[in-house]
């Protein structure tokens, strides 16, 4: 959506490396309004479109595509793409109808430009497991690649968002990835009890004063519900307020 960072350029990166010196690497900006709830941050969502321009053009992107809102969606388009599972908990409980408008975005993204591969960033992996399930549920010929996430020095998941923050606010946000290292550490020495690893992440993260908790949450990584004997992998998911603005990072653990 913009406001290009050192993670958007990692999915850049990650693109050229895919599609290899003959390829094509095309990139889309748009603040896409569906996605945004009543309320949220459409309005102020930055929007330093020349300088995304220029970061596009020295990464060596080779399409750049800015569709303008009142292009892309017709005044009465009625016609939604909506996951109804994975989307239901998270962010989705958090943010009714937020998934939908990504779903539909990303979609007609697809239809217009026909990629072969699309690369998404994995700081939002409920997103991208919802947008792997909606490629395979409408059979679209398209592989989807995850990027980690990149990060500052002090472990803060780079955002857009993130320079929304008040300097106090700034110093405290790496709380949600010690959190998240903490369950890792317990687990490593021998805790497995999603409850445990879960009441350990709420209680560091609430060491900051200025953090208020949306969700902590431990589900299964693939299916992002309850984890149950099954489930190979955990993801630990986080969402935080600091003031107006709202963080959200995970990390995933292996289930021995």
């Amino acid at each position: 959506m913009g406001a290009l960072h050192l993670g958007h350029l990692s999915l850049i990166h990650r693109a050229r490396a895919l599609a290899g010196p003959k390829g094509t690497v095309a990139v889309s900006i748009f603040v896409n309004p569906t996605q945004f709830g009543p309320g949220e941050d459409l309005s102020r969502y930055p929007r330093p479109i020349s300088r995304d321009i220029a970061l596009c053009k020295e990464a060596g992107v080779d399409l750049l595509y800015l569709p303008e809102a009142e292009a892309f969606y017709a005044p009465d388009h009625s016609v939604w793409v909506n996951e109804e599972a994975l989307s239901a908990g998270l962010c989705g409980a958090s943010r009714p109808g937020h998934f939908r408008g990504v779903c539909t975005v990303v979609a007609k993204l697809f239809n217009l430009l026909g990629p072969e591969i699309a690369v998404f960033g994995k700081k939002d992996a409920q997103q991208l497991a919802i947008l792997r399930r909606m490629v395979r549920d409408l059979n679209f010929q398209i592989k989807i690649v995850g990027v980690e996430t990149y990060r500052e020095r002090d472990g803060l998941a780079l955002s857009s968002r993130n320079q929304y923050l008040t300097s106090d606010q700034r110093a405290q946000a790496p709380v949600l990835r010690r959190g998240l290292l903490s369950a890792r550490a317990a687990a490593k020495g021998g805790v497995h009890s999603p409850a445990k690893l879960r009441a350990l992440v709420v209680k560091t993260i609430g060491t900051a004063p200025l953090s208020k908790i949306d969700y902590v949450e431990i589900v299964d990584a693939e299916t992002l519900a309850k984890p149950g004997p099954k489930s190979r992998k955990l993801l630990i998911a986080v969402a935080v307020h600091f003031g107006n603005t709202r963080l959200i990072d995970n990390l995933e653990l292996s289930v021995s």
